[in-house]
Order: C-alpha cells, then structure tokens, then sequence
C-alpha cells in the first residue's frame, strides 16, 4: 500500500467526520495527516513502523490506523462511519466545489441523500432556502453535477436528446445523409441509456479512419462489426458497419428481443435475411401490417393490435391544451403566476393549473392556509386580467404518513383540483407505502396522484407498490394518474399506460414546472408516453379548456 492510497484513507476519514459533524479538531488531525503522508519522499512501507508517531504531522494516535490499515487493508473508525452514511451522501464528496461541511447540511437539514436528488433540488429551487446556498451556489453545484453525472456513463433520455443532433449531423457531415441512421434505445425512446447508436453504410476501416481526428474519441471496444467509442463528454457512441440488409439491421437492433422473434417467427419463417427491403417501413407492408414505430417495439401483444389495424394514435406534443402541475413564487417556483400564464399565452395554451406545494413542505416553502386565501384572490383578479385564458387553483398537497392529506376537508375543497404526491418519509416496503397511497387515493378530494412511485432516475428507486392495485383504486375513485414529464422522474413509467388505459383510467401529462423552462419539459413526458401508448382522449391535459372545465365540475360536484 503506497503513501498516496493511505493518505486518501485519512483524507475521506476528515471529510467524513465533517460530513456527520463530528469533533472538527479530530477531522482537522486527520486532514493534516494526509497531507504530510502524501508529501512523504520515502514510502511508509519502506520505514521502521516505531518511527510513524514522530513523522510531522502524525502522532501515535495516527500511527496506529496506519499500521491498522497496512495489516488488514482497513480502518474500523473509517469503515463504521462509511457504514453510517449512505452512498449517496459519500459520492457527493466527487462534486468539484462542494465541501464535507455542505454536504452536512445537503443530508443532515435538507434530507437529501443521493446526487440524483441534489440535481433535482436544484432544478426545483430548493437549495436557495438555506443557509450558505445562494443562487450562484446552487448553479455551481448544477454545474458540478451535470459534470459528473456526464462522465459516469448513464445518461437520461432528456440528456441524449439535447446531444442527439450535434452527434447525428457531425456524422452525417462525415459519411453523407444517405448513409446514416440512428437505432437501438434512444430510437426506442428508453427513459435511460448507457449509449447512443448508429448504422453507417460504409466499411468498418474506413468508419475508423474517418474517427482519427486531432482529438479522436476513446475506442473502447471493437467487432466485426461495430466499434464503440467514448466521447469527451462521456457518452458512449456505438456504430455499426452495415453496407447490405440495412432495413433488416435496423428492424432487429431498435426492437426487443421478444417483439423481434415473434414478428420475424410469424410473419418471415426462415426468409428474413434473404428478403428484400428498401427500407424499414417495407418490412411491415410485405406482412401486410401498419407500420409500427420503433417505441411501441416492445411486447408481442402489439403485433396483434396491429394485425387488427388498432394501432394507436400516439400523443404529440401539438395535443397539449394546458399545462398541469406548476410551481410559482408562492411556494418553490422561479417566476409568478402571470408571468408563467403570459409564456403559456404566448405558446398558444388555453389554461395553466398552479400547483404550488402544501405546508407539510416547509422545504419548499409550502402555503399555510392564510396564504392560500392570498394566492385564490390573486389568481381571480389575474383570470380576469388574462381571459379567456385561465388559470386554475390547484396545490400540490403532501400525503402524510398516514395516508391523509396536509389541509382539513375545508381548505381541500377551495381549490378547483388536488395533485396528491409523496414527498416525505420515501423508503417505505410496500405494505405501508400502498396504505399510504390508498387511503389518499380515497379521499374525495384527491384529483390527480402525483408522480406515482416517487422514483428519481438514475439516483433513486421508487417505493415499491403493486401497480395493477393503484391503478384499480383510482379509477375506482375517477382519481387521474400524472404522468410526471421530468425527465428525472417519467413516472407513471410507460411500461404501465397500456394497463391504466385498459382499466378505463385518465391520465396526465404534467410538467411539475419550477421555471418558465419547465414547461418545455411536456415533450418528455409525450415521448416516455407514447412508449406505452397513450392516445389523447385519455390524458387530461389534452382536454381542450371547455373539456377540462367540465371535468373540473363535474368531478367536484361528484365530492358533494
């Protein structure tokens, strides 16, 4: 074990004890350790062990855990406080800028335990609220996340959709845009991917020759047909070398397994290979079948729906009518409510439903009932400002561990409709996470159940649940289940819509906007549900204004 590993062991030790508060005396001891460790010229290993405690900067207290740490590759002090503190809190220490004291209050006061959830604190403007964390601070830390979270090699949908057309159009410059097609997950419309794919009409040579630029991309793995590269941003670029059969590779590399063996066992016996195509779509003319888009490519029951010419008319992002679930000034948003309504306008959207958070969230800065009075009558002179635009009243209102709401019946009824969400106590078993939801379901006036699973992509698993249950309980309880547009979160997950829309519930596509930006975000949420299916007719946030405020209506005076 060389000196530079052994001061690494003392340098995480210090930060650590920062990290849980612990004597900033002893963490400081530590901290100098490792410095003069590191700076040692002769190796540890090479010198008398009794002559460790005299070193500058070590002391017999230190000397102890190095020899501990020679013997047995460990230090208990160090192991028992790693087994204290959850991975994600310890992986925050790989943030550039951010410090073991922060980070103290990251886990400690904001309750937030994993990188996955600091981003999305900061994109929802939560970190601000506390202090030593102004605005530059929290960009800072956005920066240094992004950053990271680019070099580890899984990416979001939303992140490859944004580097998606600069990697297309540089390789169309290189071999021509006859010769270039893009294929495996992202064409799927996966929610995460560890690589973006290509087909490239052209010999694997010279697909290499042509990457041998003045700053070529890692080559991390070869085939016979394929290289796989590694871009400077972290991405990984796969690219197929495929001169004949290219609708056939095409087919085969942007549909599951399942959904590939069965069409080609039903409806190419033997002859796929050597039947020609000229292009991708042919391949379901000749099986005289709709064509099937590369999302829907995933279970065999699509084939059926398709034999039977009942595919469905996926949703677009043009058959959005009103944005649902907002986040203004009032409570953890960036802008007011007239100026998110004025974006809106100018988007050519016919209402907007503020949703700001309920005061359990007092991390968020969660309306009292004083103040909810205060945002209804601003919201009344605002709609009559803007009309025919409107803006509804809405709150996104914590569920309790208990299952109940955050306000009295008598508040709930005030507003116009209630997304219930989980945002407190996550990492439940199943039995009290379905109670919980449940009994919120239940309430009457629990309109929307917000982001289903309370999962954030990539950093946290959701809390588990029986899906088929939930989806029962709130079309039992005409309960609307949000589709949750941010890209970190995508939840209700696709997988689940074609069983929501066959049990006869609503869904809705919703931003959770923290910002004017945010709004933008609608389009992952189209995408993750066309993946599942979804048609307009059954998301709420297609509903034109005379639609929806029917439904609003109606479905409050059902309560009464």
């Amino acid at each position: 074990m060389n000196n530079s590993t052994i001061a690494s062991h003392f340098e995480l030790l210090a930060k650590l004890m920062d990290i849980h508060g612990e004597n900033a005396f002893k963490a400081k001891t530590y901290s100098i350790a490792a410095f003069h460790i590191e700076r040692l010229e002769e190796q540890l290993t090479a010198m008398d062990r009794s002559s460790y405690a005299g070193i500058k900067g070590l002391g017999a207290s230190v000397a102890a855990k190095i020899i501990e740490l020679m013997d047995t590759g460990k230090m208990k002090v160090l192991e028992d406080l790693l087994a204290d503190t959850p991975p994600g809190v310890t992986e925050m220490l790989e943030l550039k800028g951010l410090g073991p004291k922060k980070i103290h209050v990251i886990w400690k006061e904001m309750g937030i335990i994993s990188v996955g959830e600091l981003e999305y604190a900061c994109i929802e403007n939560r970190l601000t609220r506390y202090k030593g964390f102004g605005e530059k601070t929290q960009v800072k830390i956005l920066e240094s996340i992004n950053f990271y979270t680019q070099h580890k090699g899984h990416f979001l949908y939303a992140q490859i959709h944004e580097l998606f057309p600069s990697i297309q159009n540089y390789l169309e410059k290189l071999f021509g845009t006859d010769k270039v097609w893009n294929t495996g997950n992202y064409y799927r419309q996966l929610p995460t991917l560890h690589e973006l794919e290509f087909i490239i009409a052209d010999q694997l040579d010279t697909i290499k020759q042509k990457f041998q630029t003045a700053y070529p991309p890692e080559l991390l793995e070869e085939t016979d047909q394929s290289v796989l590269y590694k871009l400077n941003n972290g991405l990984r670029l796969r690219v197929y070398a495929v001169q004949e059969r290219i609708p056939q590779f095409l087919f085969t590399t942007s549909s599951s397994p399942e959904f590939s063996a069965a069409f080609l066992q039903r409806f190419y016996p033997g002859n796929f290979e050597s039947t020609a195509f000229n292009s991708e779509s042919e391949i379901f003319e000749k099986a005289t079948l709709p064509y099937i888009p590369a999302c829907l490519r995933e279970s065999v029951s699509i084939i059926d729906h398709a034999a039977k010419n009942e595919l469905p008319q996926l949703i677009q992002v043009s058959d959005i009518r009103g944005i649902v679930h907002n986040h203004s000034t009032w409570s953890d948003g960036l802008f007011t409510i007239e100026e998110m309504a004025k974006a809106l306008i100018d988007k050519k959207m016919e209402y907007l439903v503020i949703s700001d958070h309920s005061k359990s969230a007092a991390y968020a800065n969660g309306l009292t009932e004083e103040r909810i009075i205060q945002q209804h009558q601003a919201i009344d002179m605002l709609n009559e400002k803007l009309a025919p635009f409107k803006i509804y009243k809405s709150i996104e209102c914590d569920i309790l561990g208990d299952g109940s709401l955050d306000y009295s019946n008598e508040v709930l009824a005030t507003f116009d409709l209630v997304i219930a969400s989980i945002h407190s106590n996550l990492y439940m078993n199943e039995t009290k996470a379905m109670e919980r939801l449940i009994k919120a379901i239940e309430n009457p006036y629990t309109t929307i159940l917000g982001h289903l699973t309370g999962r954030l992509l990539l950093s946290r698993n959701g809390y588990p649940i029986d899906h088929k249950k939930i989806i029962d309980a709130c079309v039992a309880n005409q309960v609307v289940i949000e589709i949750n547009a941010n890209p970190h979160r995508l939840d209700l997950d696709w997988s689940w819509i074609s069983y929501a829309m066959d049990s006869g519930a609503l869904l809705s596509i919703n931003p959770d906007a923290h910002t004017i930006e945010g709004f933008d975000d609608i389009r992952f949420g189209v995408i993750a549900a066309q993946k599942g299916g979804l048609t307009p007719a059954y998301n709420l946030s297609s509903f034109p204004l005379p639609a929806f405020e029917d439904f609003i209506t109606k479905r409050k005076a059902a309560i009464r």
